[in-house]
């Protein structure tokens, strides 16, 4: 391949994932996924997936391309896929559509497609490439390919602390640490998200719903205001079933109960259902929860809790990324820290990789990832 073709790829791959980024917060449980049709230079088709039942990138793309289709290449952001689900499989289309190079950021770890999408494009005699920009493209899709290659959902915990990494004062008052602009990313992290995840001692001392509310989404890069096609499912950790029924929270809508007690009849009486998982010492089994979560096709969990659940799942090495928003604000010795994590030697202290640092409206947002995980 020559320099000139693979600077090409790259720019067309490029805006391929720029459109992919569209399907952000409406695609689930599918992949967000965009596709270019260029042909003789020009981009003749564009398209993304909108949401699960509707029609893929490629067959957006390929429709408006239309007859100029015919000879093109298509770069897509995630192989094509081969079998038939509740659309036909991409890979026939373009091979329908006379395409005569098909580009790949990446391949499909779904083991229904598995390569087999690229073979199929291939034995048809179209030239196939994959590889381009595919640190980006997995960067999308953190959840779907943690689900695909490991059976377990990606867990992204999100923190709002002092510049001293309190959480709350003493008393548990914590609104708000943060302004108006960390909380609409907040939301935007909900709005991407398969389920969103707390703990009953949480939602008791806040009165939170847990909800995703669209007037905080704020607007896309186009300045259109954003909006979300599916609600997460909001998953509350109760081990003894102290949250009342008449809670905010199980008034906002049904919800998934995790706990360590027997089934109690009344929880789906009220629309809710109760899920028993007891571990240790009357705690609920994470790791069990995150099995249970990935088998259901839950991929991005957003994780929002108090130091106790967030201290557990770090503990356990069950944190992919963390989302920490900063406030210029002390809140003193006496607030509540951000992690519960008994550490007693420096050479215990988890080390971490930062990926992103930007500032949020009076706040920073941190981004960071374990160190085992680093380039994972």
């Amino acid at each position: 391949m020559s320099s000139q073709t693979a600077i090409l790829d790259a720019h067309y791959m490029a805006r391929a994932l720029e459109l992919a980024r569209k399907g952000l917060y409406s695609t689930h449980p599918n992949p967000r996924v965009g596709c270019v049709i260029v042909r003789d230079g020009e981009v003749v088709g564009e398209g993304w997936h909108v949401r699960a039942g509707e029609p893929h990138a490629e067959v957006h793309a390929l429709r408006q391309a239309g007859e100029r289709a015919q000879g093109a290449c298509a770069y897509v952001t995630l192989e094509p896929c081969s079998h038939q689900g509740r659309t036909p499989p991409c890979a026939n289309a373009l091979i329908e559509a006379g395409v005569a190079r098909v580009v790949a950021a990446m391949r499909d770890p779904n083991p229904q497609v598995a390569g087999q999408g690229l073979q199929r494009l291939a034995a048809a005699g179209i030239e196939v490439h994959s590889g381009v920009l595919e640190t980006e493209a997995r960067a999308l899709n953190p959840g779907f390919l943690k689900r695909m290659e490991q059976g377990l959902p990606f867990v992204r915990a999100k923190l709002a602390m002092s510049l001293d990494g309190r959480t709350a004062m003493a008393s548990g008052e914590s609104q708000w640490i943060t302004g108006p602009a960390a909380r609409s990313a907040v939301q935007r992290l909900r709005a991407r998200s398969s389920a969103v995840l707390t703990s009953a001692a949480s939602v008791l001392m806040d009165g939170a719903r847990m909800t995703v509310r669209g007037a905080e989404l704020g607007l896309d890069a186009e300045g259109t205001a954003l909006s979300l096609s599916r609600p997460p499912v909001r998953i509350v950790i109760d081990g003894r079933l102290r949250l009342p029924l008449e809670a905010p929270f199980y008034q906002a809508g049904p919800a998934l109960v995790v706990t360590a007690q027997p089934v109690d009849p009344a929880y789906a009486a009220a629309g809710h259902e109760l899920l028993s998982l007891p571990g240790e010492a009357g705690h609920v089994d994470l790791a069990a929860l995150l099995n249970v979560l990935a088998a259901r096709g839950l991929h991005e969990i957003l994780l929002e809790a108090g130091a106790g659940l967030v201290g557990a799942f770090a503990q356990q090495g069950a944190i992919d990324e963390y989302q920490l928003f900063v406030a210029g604000t002390f809140l003193g010795s006496a607030a509540r820290p951000l992690l519960d994590w008994p550490l007693s030697r420096m050479d215990q202290a988890p080390r971490l990789t930062i990926t992103d640092v930007r500032a949020v409206g009076d706040d920073w947002r941190i981004t960071a990832i374990p160190k085992a995980a680093d380039g994972v």
